[in-house]
């Protein structure tokens, strides 16, 4: 990665990968657009693609599942929109607000100078933005997504770092 692009040279990656993001939902709907919340090793780990900035030229792309290694589970997660659906309420209390983790493809760009937050590439509800939890703060009820969030396999899933 260092090197950069291995067809023009250029220094600067684009790297799009399936990363972590925290967000604020009131009767379902997004307070705010969210905030990231991986670190270094997740965004490695849910790397699918690294292309030239400059000349668009591939430099890795993985076409499986980044959260669970399923063959081909990629194309799923990008096209089909969350399995878990977060309620207007909170089923437990009826609490309007609840926090939502979810698994959203972004793109970040690495060499160049300090690399500047990963930009998401699809917003809350649409296809790609996967809901892996929710959770109440009210009363503590929890849920968590069956299975794989991104391609709705079944497992095993693998631990995360």
């Amino acid at each position: 990665m260092t090197a950069g692009c291995t067809a023009c040279g250029h220094k600067t990656l684009a790297i799009t990968s399936y990363i972590d993001r925290s967000v604020v939902v009131m009767a379902a709907d997004p307070n705010d657009a969210g905030r990231w919340a991986h670190d270094g090793e997740k965004f490695v780990d849910g790397t699918y693609r690294v292309a030239c900035a400059t000349c668009a030229h591939i430099v890795f792309e993985h076409p499986d599942c980044p959260r669970c290694h399923t063959a081909g589970g990629l194309a799923t997660a990008l096209a089909t929109t969350s399995r878990l659906v977060i309620p207007k309420r909170c089923v437990n209390c009826n609490e309007l607000e609840l926090m939502a983790i979810a698994m959203v493809p972004a793109v970040a760009r690495y060499g160049g100078g300090e690399a500047p937050k990963p930009k998401p590439l699809v917003e809350f509800g649409e296809p790609g933005y996967h809901v892996v939890a929710y959770a109440c703060d009210a009363c503590d009820n929890a849920v968590v997504a069956e299975g794989c969030a991104l391609c709705g396999a079944a497992g095993p899933l693998r631990p995360r770092p």
